[in-house]
């Protein structure tokens, strides 16, 4: 037997049977045997491979053993004169195996090796040619150095980014999902070390495979494509965790003496948890800092302004540190607890209040400290600047740069857990209601053999065990159970295990007439919307809405109505856009909006706002069936931030329309 070639499956049916097909052409001049073992799947994988490659040797697993306890079950059994480890996820070339035996037939110092593998976009799969985790190598690996810097020598030695890969050499390590080794370095080396349940057992092996005087190669002459990952996909491992904790258990075991790299190794969970959480909080902390700098700057020109003013002397020296500290940090604690910081939105409104309250607040704490009550001239000016300062720099960042907008969901992104064809009529029920906008992502099923399937238009994108990934990764804003398909329990375990994922969960009654939520029951039929009260009816909303209504329109009659209402008596040419000009005068008579429906709409007692000069309204390519949802969606969210987002898109439009 020239070859044994070792797969470990874990519900990835579909790239098992490409991988399959790429081994028969690729061992058609060798003799060879695949022997799988099956990580207690549930997509399917050990019937299909019963019944489609009944001449492969297959092994089931009960339970997920891992990566190396799984390989060693098949390594016991392997006969041949060389021995492959192969990922599921892969696709091999033609010339793959026999290039690789050819290769150790040439090199007699060889005891492994491993081949170019690709990524499914063409490029490098970095892992295919690896240094060990020294402490250098580990401290560049975890601060980033080496993706900065990937063509030095110095810093780039975890990965060998800097050796060219159209070369053969030796290296310290190979990828797991592409391991060659002879039979004679097997049998002294020994099996996989089942302390690494996943990662690291391929850096252990490549270790004691050199130990035992052997060397290891990176081989450039071939290459197959590894599609990685597939598997970790489809279950609820927490992929970084554990290849950190890999790299720990791998020093821990061969560079026990060396407390520098289990420092910096499990160092290195602490930082990527650190900085996700930073980067999820990035707009507070910009925000935090911004608001700081812009009071000290107001501070320090309302001082400056106050002494050419006047005779006062300014700031003492020595009260500097708490002066240029104290008030800013008053003001920030103040715009914390008004929730002026918030990790997605810039709030106007509520760094107006906080400014008056810190006002208060500060011109309050100098009774008590005498020796720091300066001018209340100072303080005022200052105030009057962060007025300015403050409320300008948010307005840039949410209207020039779309930081910190509102992000309106026109759309809730939707996930129903279920499979019959119960979910249809729930679909249907869903984008039937008047009074929201829903989007179904997709369906979650209940074993991985499920993924795929359709229902009716639905597509099963999930499982319930991945379902967490499933969220992030598409969005969702909720997720919605049925009893005819769940048991009480199941959704609790669900709902406890995505806790974290600021998604609400909903019930749907077995008469499809409502789904309990949260924070709210929704009926799913029609019913008269009576006594709903919306931000458009809201006292202060419609005073700002009508304030920026009269002031825009009078800034387009005296410089944009005049030359526009020329033109077209000139040209006798029509346009959106001059149309839309043309309409402003009717704004004077409280009637119309520049934003809103387009017609004037009232559903019972719910008013839906004025009649708006836009008209296209929100989105592109919209139902018609959708304009009625659309108005209350517009009625319920209506602030000035939306009306200008509204406004810019709908002029943008009309811009690029042809007359």
């Amino acid at each position: 037997m020239d070859l044994s070639i070792i797969i470990v499956n874990y519900n990835v049916k579909e790239f098992l049977q490409n991988l399959i097909y790429s081994i028969y052409k690729a061992g058609g001049k060798i003799n060879y045997e695949i022997i799988i073992v099956d990580n207690a799947s549930d997509d399917g994988s050990v019937e299909f491979l019963r019944e489609k490659f009944p001449d492969i040797k297959l092994i089931i697993n009960e339970k997920n053993l891992g990566f190396s306890k799984a390989n060693n079950i098949c390594l016991s059994i392997a006969k041949g004169k060389y021995i492959l480890l192969l990922n599921p996820d892969t696709i091999v070339q033609e010339d793959t195996f026999e290039k690789m035996i050819k290769f150790f037939e040439q090199t007699p110092d060889a005891g492994m090796a491993g081949c170019k593998i690709l990524n499914p976009d063409g490029t490098l799969q970095l892992a295919c040619r690896r240094s060990f985790p020294g402490p250098w190598t580990s401290f560049c690996k975890v601060t980033g150095l080496s993706n900065l810097f990937p063509g030095s020598k110095l810093f780039a030695r975890y990965n060998l980014t800097y050796l060219d890969e159209n070369q053969t050499y030796e290296v310290d390590a190979i990828s797991g999902s592409f391991m060659m080794l002879k039979r004679e370095a097997y049998e002294k080396v020994g099996k996989l070390d089942e302390q690494f349940f996943m990662y690291g057992e391929d850096l252990d092996w490549c270790y004691r495979v050199q130990k035992e005087g052997y060397k290891v190669y990176y081989v450039h002459d071939t290459q197959i494509i590894h599609y990685k990952g597939e598997s970790t996909k489809r279950s609820s491992i927490d992929e970084t965790k554990i290849f950190y904790n890999a790299m720990h258990l791998f020093v821990k075991k061969h560079f026990a003496s060396s407390m520098l790299v289990e420092l910096i190794l499990r160092s290195g969970i602490g930082f990527r948890k650190f900085f996700a959480f930073l980067g999820k909080r990035k707009l507070i902390l910009f925000s935090v800092i911004t608001d700081f700098i812009l009071f000290n700057f107001s501070l320090y020109i309302a001082e400056r302004f106050y002494i050419y003013l006047s005779d006062w002397p300014g700031f003492h020296d020595y009260h500097l540190p708490i002066i240029y500290t104290v008030p800013a940090l008053i003001h920030i604690i103040v715009g914390s607890s008004f929730g002026v910081y918030k990790k997605d939105s810039l709030s106007v409104l509520k760094n107006f209040a906080a400014i008056i309250v810190s006002f208060f607040i500060l011109s309050s704490i100098t009774f008590f400290f005498k020796n720091l009550a300066y001018s209340r001239a100072v303080v005022i000016i200052t105030y009057l600047l962060l007025f300015l300062t403050l409320t300008f720099w948010r307005t840039i960042a949410k209207l020039v740069f779309k930081v910190g907008a509102d992000k309106y969901e026109v759309g809730k992104k939707t996930l129903i857990v279920g499979l019959n064809n119960y979910v249809i009529q729930i679909a249907d029920k869903l984008k039937s209601k008047k009074t929201d906008l829903h989007s179904v992502t997709g369906l979650i099923g209940f074993s991985n053999k499920d993924i795929g399937k359709k229902i009716g238009e639905l597509e099963v994108i999930g499982t319930t065990d991945n379902i967490e990934k499933i969220i992030r990764d598409k969005q969702v804003h909720e997720v919605i159970f049925s009893s005819q398909e769940l048991s009480y329990n199941q959704m609790m375990k669900i709902v406890s295990k995505c806790q974290d994922e600021n998604v609400e969960f909903k019930l749907i009654g077995d008469n499809l007439d409502f789904i309990v939520g949260k924070t709210s029951v929704s009926m799913l039929d029609d019913i008269p919307l009576i006594q709903i009260s919306y931000n458009i009816s809201n006292p202060l909303q419609k005073f700002i809405k009508s304030l920026f209504d009269y002031s825009q329109a009078i800034a387009a009659l005296f410089f944009i109505y005049p030359f526009i209402y020329f033109i077209t008596k000139v040209t006798k040419k029509q346009t959106v856009f001059r149309n839309f000009i043309l309409s402003v005068p009717h704004i004077f008579t409280g009637k119309v909006s520049f934003v809103g429906p387009q017609k004037a709409e009232s559903n019972g007692n719910l008013y839906l706002g004025k009649r708006g000069l836009t008209g296209l309204w929100y989105t592109e390519n919209t139902d018609e069936r959708d304009y009625e949802k659309l108005n209350i969606f517009y009625a319920k969210n209506q602030n000035i931030w939306l009306d200008l987002e509204i406004l810019g898109k709908t002029l943008n439009k009309m811009w690029n329309t042809r007359p």
